[in-house]
């Protein structure tokens, strides 16, 4: 278990303290950067070690932030359960290679429910149910309509939306969205949304890893300026996200 104490001291001991702090932010690293958890290379390694080495400097947890979504069902299940349990995994591999760990935030995406069309009580009876379940294993969350309201940003222009994003949304909308008009209208609205949403979560989360169960083609989706952990979401070899898996019996 490892700290760089951040104290007054001769440019010699900094250097050296730097030298040990970046030793142990290497080690930190590659304890979760593994194919145990990754479905590919991130999206800037060096940004990733630069997050960490200041945390051990600051002697902080590592901060890492995250989606959490809303599909079909009204509880949690099964595979909510296997999902935040593989989260906590590789929290502790965190932990076991520096003494303050993983500061983990799941951000629900109230918004994103509400597009698709869920009604306002299953989305909180959903997210209720997700919220307990986290804070047992340590996680912290916040709603995203909240963090939307709080630090209020204007979208990046885009004359349009990449043609294959939109294929993507409107393929994914398709499966999920039950709001007015099309899929692809509701494509479009959702991807407007990411487009302030990514912004207040820079905003919010200034100097976390962000992780997601998205592939690297959707990257565009996801916070400009903060390193990208493309995650596994259940286990190794399994992407898909949680909340849109039947309820599986234990």
């Amino acid at each position: 278990m490892h700290s760089c104490a951040s104290t007054e001291e001769s440019p010699k001991r900094q250097s050296g303290r730097k030298d040990r702090c970046a030793a142990v932010a290497t080690t930190v690293l590659r304890s979760f950067n593994t194919w145990a958890f990754k479905r590919e290379q991130p999206s800037d390694a060096a940004s990733m070690l630069r997050i960490i080495s200041d945390s051990i400097a600051r002697e902080e947890p590592v901060p890492f932030v995250m989606y959490w979504g809303k599909g079909p069902r009204t509880r949690i299940a099964a595979p909510d359960i296997h999902c935040l349990d593989y989260l906590h995994a590789l929290c502790t591999r965190v932990a076991c290679s520096y003494k303050r760990g993983a500061a983990l935030t799941l951000v629900f995406t109230d918004t994103h429910a509400g597009l698709n069309g869920h009604s306002p009580e299953s989305i909180l009876q959903y997210f209720e149910d997700i919220a307990g379940a986290a804070r047992s294993r340590n996680f912290q969350i916040c709603w995203l309509g909240e963090l939307l309201a709080t630090h209020r940003t204007q979208p990046s222009a885009f004359s349009e939306i990449p043609g294959d994003i939109l294929g993507r949304l409107t393929r994914s909308a398709q499966k999920w969205y039950h709001g007015d008009g099309t899929s692809e209208e509701g494509a479009k609205r959702y991807f407007s949304l990411n487009m302030l949403e990514r912004q207040t979560i820079e905003l919010a989360f200034p100097n976390s890893i962000f992780i997601t169960f998205n592939g690297s083609e959707l990257r565009s989706l996801f916070p400009d300026h903060l390193p990208i952990f493309y995650m596994y979401s259940l286990r190794r070899g399994t992407s898909v996200k949680p909340w849109f898996i039947p309820e599986m019996p234990e």
